[in-house]
């Protein structure tokens, strides 16, 4: 009965301590170890950075038979010499037509003429429709990411996957923030953009 009693106090001892780091995090970023997004790659706490590329889709189906299996050739020789641990990601980003918009209504409040005045009014509200909720109208972007520490490997790893690619005759560039952002909200917040910072846990 004795050591039941001892190991109770020393449980319930323990109790707060085991709690201490959530009650200290403010924010949901805490929970995530990232230290910051900066030239193209995610820092984690552990000193590993993330990053890759960003794949422009092509459709392979419309080319001829000889130029399709071409493609199909090299696409097995760059994953052949992909020799380390990487992602691919597929992530809807919505589509963003604001600029659409913003030369629409200013085509809008230059033009005089009623019946030109009424065609762009009608491109404005396609326009609104085409981004709404019931659309719901999204680009689909490729990424090949992967983990690495040593920044030299990450620039030869890069330059070696663009290249890779370019054979097989499709066009890629190294991740933005905006990407890495981007990724980071569809996977965290169900493609919510966020103000990191601002949100209590």
């Amino acid at each position: 009965m004795q050591d039941m009693a001892a190991l109770e106090i020393r449980n319930n001892n323990a109790a707060p301590n085991a709690n201490a780091t959530v009650e200290t995090s403010k924010y949901t970023e805490d929970w995530v170890p990232i230290k910051n997004i900066l030239n193209g790659m995610i820092r984690l706490d552990n000193g590993y950075y993330v990053t890759g590329i960003k794949v422009s889709p092509k459709n392979i189906f419309i080319l001829d038979a000889g130029e399709r299996d071409n493609v199909i050739f090299e696409l097995q020789n760059f994953y052949n010499m992909i020799d380390y641990e990487f992602w691919l990601v597929v992530a809807d980003r919505p589509v963003d037509i604001n600029l659409y918009l913003s030369q629409l209504q200013l085509l809008y409040q230059r033009s005089t003429n009623g019946v030109t005045r009424k065609l762009i009014m009608q491109d404005i509200n396609k326009a609104n429709a085409f981004m709404g909720a019931e659309y719901n109208v999204v680009d689909t972007e490729y990424f090949i990411l992967f983990k690495e520490k040593r920044l030299e490997v990450i620039q030869k790893r890069i330059h070696n996957l663009i290249a890779g690619l370019a054979n097989a005759t499709i066009n890629s560039t190294q991740v933005s923030n905006a990407d890495l952002r981007m990724i980071l909200d569809n996977f965290l917040n169900g493609g919510m953009t966020t103000t990191f910072g601002t949100v209590r846990v």
